[in-house]
């Protein structure tokens, strides 16, 4: 992409809102049928449902499904100066047997980012059209992981963020509705360009800077209250495909990369929120590997394990990403050259999933945590994994005895399940098989309990009792020493804490 698209953005932007392009506008130019054609990119039912020949009908053709269309239209929409600017930058493309018909070379989509209808530009969704310029630069709208990695990141009140890789600018767009300013980059000049048009059609240039360089090289030197990033992270040969998810490292370096270097551009109390993928070996717990890439201080890292998979549905998964076909020859050699690659260096599964990291005092021991995230997350994971450092923070501070003088409140999402089944033993009734509590929003956390632990949480309130206290009646009433109580009510509250079934009456 070029400058020249930068500045006309604004004006593309303002005539395309004009003719009911935006979420509701395709609604309603487009109807069920079409909106639902458009997000599985089926542009011929895209087409079939914008079949009139009304202006806003011929827009949703000619930008979702880059149905060609005669000069004229697009003078009408744009003016003759802008259609004249997109020809010379090989924005708009003439077809060659018919020279004043046009398609459109890149993509325009109104999309929901942090509440607002903002439209994205990017290159041509290759499953719409076919993609324009060379594979290895293009650059991706807002797809799957984009989406993922919004919906793990807070939106809390910031000042200074940094879009690590910001593609077509999902990222920065999203924390410029909370920052006082962002930092974005990219590898790619081309890059560069569709997230400054993006940012420059909504009106968020005096918020947003891009700047273009390779990895951390743009912002050498600062330090940031929040990075975002969704690295280059596909684990394979050190070679480069597709700037967007291949990074020349090998396996998962490009992961290790991201992780190792970030406390380093955190300002106090920052926090780091990434996409990444890690190798799983038969010698080596995926646990074990990523621990390493945390400094033995000083941060607090939690690694959520969303997906897992074999070598050869990873490499599968990957190529048909390119949109190419298995039974080719030669995507046949390339598979098999990826999955040697993983043989020699022992690979028997790819992990996937989120990062994230807070900078802590240098004179404080890291912290890991890990979970293998499988159950379904809801919007609100960034305010959770906030949610989560406070608490680790908080414990970080406690010793045993201050931990059991603190008062606690039970998550308002916390529910009990009691489960019974047949009592086969006695050939009738039912007997109890698990008691639990479980966290019905977020990551839905699971633990098992016991009566004396459901009769502990029953007694939390912020201004009641402290938890020493409650261990006092619980030992009283069930005849159980105190002193040896309290210990093992320390070690189960640490856990329970952790994954938030008890908030610290100070971080209410």
């Amino acid at each position: 992409m070029h400058p020249t698209f930068v500045s006309l953005a604004p004006r593309l932007v303002s005539a395309l809102r004009r003719n009911n392009f935006s979420l509701d506008g395709l609604e309603i130019t487009l109807g069920d049928a079409g909106v639902a054609a458009m997000d599985r990119h089926d542009p011929t039912g895209v087409c079939w449902a914008a079949s009139g020949a009304d202006m806003a009908a011929t827009v949703a053709r000619a930008f979702i499904a880059h149905q060609p269309q005669q000069r004229v239209f697009f003078e009408d929409l744009f003016g003759t100066d802008v259609v004249d600017a997109l020809l010379s930058i090989h924005a708009l493309v003439a077809d060659p047997r018919t020279p004043e018909v046009f398609h459109v070379a890149f993509d325009a989509r109104p999309r929901e980012i942090a509440g607002n209808d903002i439209i994205v530009f990017s290159d041509v969704d290759g499953s719409m059209a076919h993609p324009v310029g060379p594979a290895v630069e293009r650059v991706l709208g807002v797809g799957s992981a984009s989406l993922s990695l919004l919906a793990s990141t807070p939106l809390t009140p910031t000042a200074r963020v940094l879009d690590l890789g910001t593609g077509c600018g999902v990222q920065a767009l999203a924390q410029a509705t909370c920052a006082r300013s962002v930092t974005a980059t990219d590898v790619l000049d081309r890059a560069v360009f569709f997230a400054q048009a993006t940012i420059a059609g909504a009106g968020l240039d005096d918020v947003i800077e891009c700047r273009q360089g390779s990895w951390f090289e743009p912002v050498a030197g600062q330090q940031f209250d929040r990075i975002v990033a969704n690295p280059p992270f596909v684990v394979g040969l050190p070679e480069v495909g597709h700037v967007y998810r291949d990074s020349g490292m090998n396996l998962d370096g490009a992961t290790e990369y991201v992780v190792k270097n970030c406390p380093d551009f955190l300002a106090p109390s920052g926090t780091a929120h990434l996409l990444g993928a890690w190798i799983h070996t038969a010698d080596q717990p995926w646990q074990q590997r990523v621990s390493q890439w945390i400094p033995t201080h000083g941060v607090l890292a939690l690694f959520l394990q969303r997906d897992v998979a074999d070598p050869s549905l990873y490499v599968d998964t990957w190529l048909r990403d390119e949109g190419l076909d298995l039974r080719d020859p030669d995507t046949a050699a390339r598979a098999q050259g990826w999955l040697d690659h993983f043989s020699r260096h022992h690979v028997e599964g790819v992990g996937f999933g989120f990062i994230a990291l807070k900078k802590i005092s240098d004179e404080l021991p890291s912290v890991v945590r890990y979970e293998d995230f499988t159950a379904q997350y809801g919007a609100h994971l960034g305010e959770e994994v906030e949610a989560f450092f406070g608490r680790l923070e908080w414990l970080l501070r406690q010793d045993e005895d201050s931990l059991l003088d603190a008062r606690f409140a039970l998550h308002p999402e916390v529910a009990v399940e009691d489960i019974s089944t047949v009592d086969r033993e006695q050939g009738m009734g039912f007997r109890r098989a698990t008691l639990r509590i479980s966290r019905m929003d977020g990551p839905r956390y699971q633990h098992e309990i016991d009566e004396d632990v459901l009769a502990l949480l029953a007694g939390l309130n912020p201004q009641g009792l402290s938890l020493r206290d409650i261990i006092g009646l619980l030992s009283a009433t069930r005849g159980v020493d105190e002193e040896e109580l309290a210990p093992q009510v320390a070690s189960i509250a640490r856990d329970l804490i952790d994954h938030g079934f008890m908030i610290p009456a100070e971080l209410l």
